[in-house]
C-alpha cells in the first residue's frame, strides 16, 4: 500500500471514529461537553490535517512526475526555416536569449510579438498551460479555447423551437429557435521574475522549470480570483458578479450558516442533464461548515475520497475548494454547482516573454517580463448555479 493511500484510508477511518462518537455523544445529550468537544474537534483537526498532507503528497507525486520528463523536446511542428532553407530550433535560440546568449541563428525573427516580447516555444507552452491547470482549478473544469486576434463570438441558443400537434393536412406552425451571442475579447495579465545572474549564467539551474512554476502559479491565482469576482474592468468580469453569469440556484435559510436542506436545494436547481458532470466549489470555511452536516437518515453528507486524485464529494459530486470564494455572510455567494463545460476560457494565442537587461542591473538581477491575454465568460447560466446567503 502505497503511504499516500494509507493515509487517504487513515483519514477515512479516523473521520468515521468522529461521526460514530458524535452520533453516540447526541443520543445521550443534545449538548457535548467540554471534554467530549475536545475529542471531536481534535479528531476533526486530524482529519483536515491529513487533507493537507494528502495534498502535499499529490504535489510530490505530480512533480517528481514533472522532473521524470525529458528536459528538452525535438522540434517537429511548424519549424523556422532560414533563406538557405536550414530548419533552424526557435526554441534553442529563445532560451539562449533568455539567457543572455547571442542566438546562433535568427529564427527569433519568426516569433517576435508587436509589443516587443517573443512568443514561447511549443514545449514551454505546454508546460505553463500545465502550470495554470495546477494553479487555477477552474482552468481543470472549464472549457479553454485558443483564439488568435479580435473578438470572439459564440452563438448560443436563447429560444429553442417546438413542435405541435395538427390535424390531417392542417397548414404547419413556425417555430423558430432564436439565437444570442457571448463575446470573449482579450484582457492582459502580466508579472515580473527578477533571476541573479550568477543562477541565470548557472548551467545547471533549469531557467524554464523555474519560470514554467513562478509564471503559473502567480497568473494562476491571478486567473482564479478574476474568474471568480472579477470586477470586469481590466479584467475579466467574475462567474459570481456577471449579470449573464452563474444564475441563482436557491437562497439559504439563513445569513450566517447553511444546511443540508439549501444544499438540496441547489442540486435540484440545476437540471438534471447538467448534473451529470457538476462540481461544487466553496471555500475552506464553507468546507469546514458542511462536513458537519447530516442529511435525513442523520448521515454526514460528506464523503471523503479514499482514491488518490479523486476529490472529496457531497451529494455524490465532486468538491473543490478555492480561496476566493465568498465566506458565509449575508447576501454572499458561497457555493458555486453546476457543469463548468459551459463556462469558457478564451486565450489569446501566444504567451510572450521579455528579458530587461538594464533595469536591475545595479543588483546584479536580470528581469523577465511574462504576460498573456485571456478572457472567460459563462456562455449557459442555466448551467451553473450559485448558492446565497438570506439578507440580514
Amino acid at each position: 500500500m502505497s503511504k499516500l493511500t494509507e493515509l487517504q484510508t487513515k483519514r477515512a477511518k479516523i473521520w468515521q471514529q468522529a461521526k460514530d462518537f458524535l452520533d453516540e455523544k447526541h443520543q445521550e445529550s443534545d449538548v457535548l461537553s467540554a471534554e467530549d468537544n475536545a475529542t471531536y474537534e481534535k479528531m476533526e483537526a486530524d482529519v483536515v490535517s491529513l487533507g493537507k498532507e494528502i495534498d502535499r503528497l499529490t504535489k510530490q507525486m505530480e512533480i517528481d512526475n514533472q522532473l521524470k520528463q525529458p528536459t528538452t523536446q525535438p522540434l517537429t511542428t511548424n519549424p523556422a526555416i532560414d533563406k538557405q532553407g536550414l530548419i533552424t530550433n526557435y526554441s534553442q535560440d529563445f532560451w539562449n536569449l533568455m539567457r543572455g546568449q547571442a542566438p546562433v541563428t535568427n529564427a527569433l525573427k519568426e516569433g517576435t510579438d508587436p509589443d516587443g516580447g517573443y512568443l514561447v516555444p511549443d514545449e514551454f507552452e505546454k508546460q505553463l498551460i500545465q502550470k495554470l491547470h495546477e494553479a487555477n482549478i477552474l482552468r481543470s473544469i472549464s472549457n479553454v479555447i485558443q483564439t488568435n486576434s479580435g473578438e470572439h463570438k459564440i452563438p448560443v441558443v436563447a429560444t429553442e423551437g417546438t413542435a405541435s400537434w395538427m390535424e390531417e393536412e392542417a397548414a404547419y406552425t413556425e417555430s423558430n429557435t432564436q439565437f444570442s451571442q457571448v463575446s470573449l475579447g482579450a484582457h492582459k495579465l502580466g508579472t515580473l521574475i527578477k533571476v541573479s545572474e550568477e543562477l541565470l549564467n548557472d548551467s545547471a539551474f533549469n531557467l524554464m522549470g523555474y519560470l514554467s512554476e513562478e509564471f503559473g502559479r502567480r497568473l494562476g491565482d491571478a486567473e482564479e480570483k478574476a474568474f471568480l469576482t472579477g470586477t470586469g474592468s481590466g479584467q475579466p468580469t467574475g462567474i459570481l458578479n456577471d449579470t449573464t453569469g452563474a444564475s441563482l440556484g436557491s437562497t439559504a435559510k439563513s445569513a450566517t450558516d447553511i444546511n443540508f436542506d439549501d444544499l438540496i436545494d441547489l442540486f435540484y436547481s440545476l437540471r438534471a442533464p447538467y448534473r451529470k458532470n457538476a462540481v461544487f466549489i466553496m471555500s475552506d470555511n464553507t468546507v469546514k461548515a458542511v462536513r458537519k452536516l447530516k442529511d435525513k437518515n442523520d448521515q454526514y453528507i460528506w464523503q471523503p475520497s479514499v482514491q488518490a486524485g479523486q476529490p472529496d464529494r457531497i451529494l455524490n459530486c465532486p468538491v473543490l475548494t478555492s480561496q476566493y470564494m465568498p465566506t458565509l455572510a449575508a447576501s454572499n455567494k458561497p457555493v458555486l454547482f453546476g457543469d463548468f463545460n459551459y463556462y469558457w476560457i478564451a486565450d489569446r494565442q501566444g504567451r510572450t516573454f521579455k528579458r530587461l537587461n538594464e533595469l536591475y542591473a545595479v543588483t546584479g538581477q536580470v528581469g523577465f517580463l511574462g504576460s498573456q491575454r485571456v478572457d472567460a465568460k459563462v456562455i449557459l447560466p442555466e448551467a451553473i448555479k450559485y448558492l446565497s446567503m438570506a439578507a440580514k
